[in-house]
């Protein structure tokens, strides 16, 4: 029910709000006076527009009433009547002194011979403006016709009428003290779903005992009644299965046969309401079929979200119950649309158990399959590979006992997946090879035959840190540097490739000379656009020239074709290979193999060597950084003193960087573990508590805090915002003052944020000692912030009080702001005045919720994302005393209200510098990254650095900047 915005009183309830048109000049008195007195049928609907729209907005037409009874109301029109009803609910019906006026006498006689048309839409239309009558002296008149429609022949007119004698029970029930039993006969009698809707809806509402009276002696016949009056019973035995608990068994047999229902929106209800009734694990697992079974049939995403989403609040609530129904819901995966086969897996994962894991990762495998064979869409299927394989990812470490199979399927495939793809696939594959030793023999076996097809780089650096560390043995080794040779090709590297540049230069020579000796043909050439925007002419001999360079560099051994691209990050990581293989053959070999250690070893240094002259020479379009040769030449620097510091080169290369990936892996596992542990603690019983028995309870006290969740009441708590009460932080933390305590209006604000919708609750003092006329507060707003209706106009008694209400919905994640005046009039005529709010700054904090997402995924929307805040940090020395960088890190994100992605493990330590990963997303769907790099070099010295924000839509990027700035000057004072 919307509020019209006027002079009424808050009492006065009105079911309509219409928009002003600003783009129309609204008439004066007198020109709406002679339209509706001699104008046209359609020129009098236009004007009895204009007074309804204007009445609404506050505008006095108490003068019109009388010319509309006089020559609108007599109309035979149909739009014209349609208009009156409506205006009859929006025109002043009492005078000043509370009572009546003299003129509704009229209107009801209007209303009863209407009620009387021979019609069926003026009567039905009339039956549903008296749902909106509150008048008794108006409604007592018109009590008789009302019951005598409720036989008429045509159903519209019966429908409305069962619906005129609910409304008048509800709110006047002397004036019609027998309705509930009127409306049990026509239950009885009447033939029409839509009028038996209407009836039992109204015998729940006002009479429960006759409706549950009625289903006892149809229950036979639900499932065939039509979906409106299937809802309906539905409706019923939700709202009285607590009060009425003889019938349970009565109810949840109608609901099981519901179930079965054909239409979607009855099943899903009848689902939803089985579960309310019992907690029986064959009640909740015919409620979660039939969720999956809406998931699988229906169409429309949005409602298989829905379904999904109650699916898994039901498997929250009843663990272990429907892990059986694992295979049938992975037939939703059916489905193309991406979001929807997230949830899909997401709720998968938590459903498998040991006794389905490998019947999963089978039906995983297939769907896997499908991704790398069906090539119709490469843009999805590559994304839903990711998300299939991070899902297989996560089953096989949560169940060790299907690892090896998994790995096996990854080894295989890796070939034919995409870069992402396969780059989760190698990181899998390297925390298994961690985790268990009995493998890593297999998995180097499997990397090495298949590394010639690598193509990516981050692929190529998952498989030679493997390698490097995984490969023991002198056999293993061999074989690894056998096929490492082959994936860099000829050695020397520059020389190599300035022989080829030499040969292809004299082929191009002798070319053209001949072209020369031929006859001179008519030249051929493309325009192309060169980078400054010119336009230069391009031969079919230098077309021809780029191609087969560009074919010669695709042609090259992986490893070399990589490093010519100027990917000198695999290169260090291939130098940290050899020298890892190096290192461990020397230690595991025999006096015999010396002269094949340094074989091995004089070939890592020339590999090394050809790595750092490629990077400076031409051949590549990026020279080498200087990270990746200071990488490089250190490892060319530990081959060269291997023989006096053998134990500390390979403490430093093998023991090190082995114990630190075990530290990785095993934080992650705690964490994981730690938050299941919380999880489990949310939602765990303890051995004393009370045991609340539902049925032995009060009545008023309503249902027992563990199935409090599934009543209706907390359902509009939810939808009201009353259900995260705010028992423990104090409504006065949300006050926001607007005016001086001078001023002649007193007036503060409580803010509450529920999610989308913000309500302004203003509370008003009037400091003068004389009434404040049409006192309103004019609201703006800026940002994303839409205000939904125009408070009401109040007149404020001298030193008292009124509360205003207006409510604001919010559209994105950013800093909002709300201002306005107060506007009144003294007791004079023309005595106007106007009082400036203080600003209202809606805080960001309310949408920003912690997150969580791999690697992969920052990297990728770090790319995507456009919009980017950077905030230089700096602190005092005084501040950055008792605080170390952990710290700093720490008050950043209670400020941003971000979870960090970096483990804790990688940020152990104290070597005076720290970088860190930062996430969040706000309750819109919008993500939020963080990168922060901090330093301190000293004890003494301040913490410098800065942190750089990115975000899809500017306003979240700046707003969680000017949080982050003020976290910051906090911290310094």
């Amino acid at each position: 029910m919307a509020t019209a915005t006027g002079p009424a009183a808050p009492t006065d309830a009105c079911y309509m709000l219409i928009h002003p048109r600003l783009d129309v000049e609204t008439p004066n008195l007198q020109t709406l006076k002679r339209n509706l007195e001699r104008g046209t049928d359609d020129i009098k609907a236009e004007a009895l527009q204009q007074v309804i729209s204007g009445t609404l907005q506050g505008e006095n037409h108490d003068q019109l009433l009388m010319h509309i009874i006089r020559f609108v109301m007599p109309t035979r029109n149909k739009t014209l009547k349609k208009l009156l009803l409506l205006y009859w609910e929006v025109c002043p019906k009492y005078e000043a002194d509370g009572k009546l006026k003299q003129e509704t006498i009229l209107i009801c006689n209007a209303l009863l011979n209407d009620l009387q048309h021979p019609n069926e839409f003026i009567r039905g239309s009339t039956l549903r403006f008296l749902c909106k009558l509150r008048e008794a002296e108006l409604l007592e008149p018109l009590i008789g016709p009302t019951r005598e429609c409720l036989s008429h022949r045509h159903a519209y007119v019966r429908k409305n009428a069962v619906e005129a004698v609910s409304s008048i029970y509800r709110t006047l029930p002397h004036l019609i003290p027998d309705g509930p039993e009127l409306i049990s006969g026509v239950l009885q009698t009447e033939a029409d779903m839509t009028c038996r809707r209407n009836a039992l809806t109204m015998l729940t509402q006002s009479a429960p005992a006759l409706a549950v009276q009625w289903l006892k002696e149809n229950a036979q016949l639900v499932s065939g009644f039509e979906e409106l009056l299937q809802l309906a019973v539905i409706d019923l035995i939700r709202r009285t299965a607590r009060d009425f608990a003889p019938e349970k068994a009565l109810f949840i047999r109608c609901i099981f046969e519901l179930l079965n229902a054909a239409p979607s929106a009855v099943k899903y209800e009848a689902a939803t309401t089985l579960v309310t009734l019992s907690s029986n694990p064959a009640a909740v697992k015919a409620a979660a079929s039939c969720y999956i079974t809406l998931a699988t049939k229906e169409s429309d995403n949005n409602v298989r979200i829905i379904v999904l989403e109650r699916l898994d609040r039901l498997r929250a609530r009843h663990e272990g119950i429907i892990d059986d129904l694992v295979m049938d819901l992975l037939r939703v995966l059916t489905a193309p649309d991406l979001d929807v086969r997230r949830k899909v897996l997401g709720i998968v994962m938590k459903l498998t158990s040991q006794r389905n894991v490998n019947d999963v990762i089978s039906m995983l495998k297939k769907e896997l399959a499908k991704t790398v064979s069906d090539a119709s869409d490469y843009d999805k299927n590559t994304d839903y590979r990711l998300l299939v394989i991070q899902t297989i990812h996560s089953c096989a470490s949560q169940f060790p006992e299907v690892a090896a199979s998994v790995v096996e399927l990854f080894l295989d495939s890796i070939a034919d997946f995409g870069a992402s793809s396969a780059t989760d696939a190698i990181v899998f594959i390297r925390e298994v090879a961690e985790k268990f030793p009995d493998l890593r023999q297999g998995i180097v076996s499997h990397l090495v035959a298949s590394f010639m097809d690598f193509k990516a780089g981050k692929v190529m650096r998952g498989a030679l840190w493997i390698l490097g560390e995984y490969a023991e043995t002198p056999d293993e080794i061999r074989e690894v540097w056998t096929r490492l040779r082959k994936a860099i090709g000829e050695l020397p590297l520059l020389a190599a490739e300035q022989r080829e540049l030499d040969a292809a230069s004299s082929a191009t020579a002798e070319g053209a000379e001949k072209s020369a000796a031929e006859p001179k043909a008519a030249s051929s050439g493309s325009h192309r656009i060169l980078a400054d925007g010119t336009y230069a002419t391009e031969s079919s001999l230098t077309a021809r020239a780029t191609e087969a360079s560009s074919l010669k560099l695709d042609s090259k051994p992986p490893l070399r074709a990589v490093l010519l691209h100027s990917d000198f990050f695999t290169g260090t990581v291939l130098a940290s290979t050899l020298t890892k293989l190096v290192l461990r053959f020397a230690r595991a070999a025999s006096a015999d193999e010396e002269q094949q250690v340094n074989s091995l070893r004089a070939e890592a240094v020339l590999i090394m060597a050809g790595i750092i002259r490629i990077g400076q020479s031409s051949f590549v379009a990026t020279p080498i950084d200087e990270d990746s040769y200071d990488r490089v030449l250190a490892c060319i620097r530990a081959l060269e003193y291997m023989d006096e510091d053998a134990d500390v080169l390979t403490e430093a290369f093998i023991d090190d960087t082995q114990s630190a990936f075990a530290r990785l892996v095993k934080g992650e596992v705690k964490r994981v573990a730690e938050e299941e542990r919380k999880h489990s603690n949310d939602n765990a019983v303890q051995v004393d508590d009370v045991i609340e028995f539902r049925l032995l309870a009060a009545a008023n006290k309503g249902a027992s805090v563990s199935n409090a969740e599934d009543t209706l009441e907390h359902d509009i708590e939810l939808a009201t915002g009353e259900a995260e009460g705010r028992a423990a932080v104090s409504k006065l933390d949300s006050v926001v003052q607007l005016t001086g305590f001078s001023d002649a209006v007193y007036a503060e604000a409580y803010v509450n944020v529920n999610q989308y919708d913000i309500l302004l609750d203003v509370m008003v003092v009037n400091q003068t000692n004389t009434t404040l006329r049409n006192l309103s507060i004019e609201f703006s707003t800026l940002g994303d912030l839409k205000l939904v209706e125009k408070p009401t106009t109040y007149n404020v008694a001298p030193f008292s009080f009124s509360s205003v209400k207006a409510s604001i919905k919010v559209s994105s994640t950013e800093t909002g702001v709300i201002f306005g005046t107060i506007v009144y009039d003294g007791p004079n005529v023309n005595d106007s005045h106007s009082i400036v709010l203080n600003d209202i700054h809606v805080d960001i904090m309310e949408y920003i919720r912690p997150a969580r997402c791999d690697e992969a995924q920052f990297h990728a929307m770090w790319t995507e994302f456009e919009w980017e805040n950077k905030v230089n940090m700096s602190t005092t020395k005084e501040a950055a005393e008792n605080l170390d960088l952990r710290g700093y890190l720490q008050h950043i994100m209670r400020a941003t209200n971000m979870a960090c992605l970096t483990p804790v493990n990688a940020l152990a330590g104290d070597c005076g510098f720290l970088s860190a990963n930062l996430y969040a997303r706000s309750i819109f769907g919008e993500d939020a990254l963080a990168n922060i790099s901090i330093e301190k070099p000293t004890e003494e010295s301040p913490i410098t650095g800065h942190i750089r924000i990115r975000a899809k839509t500017q306003g979240i990027a700046l707003s969680l900047g000017d949080k982050i700035s003020a976290a910051k000057v906090s911290l310094s004072e």
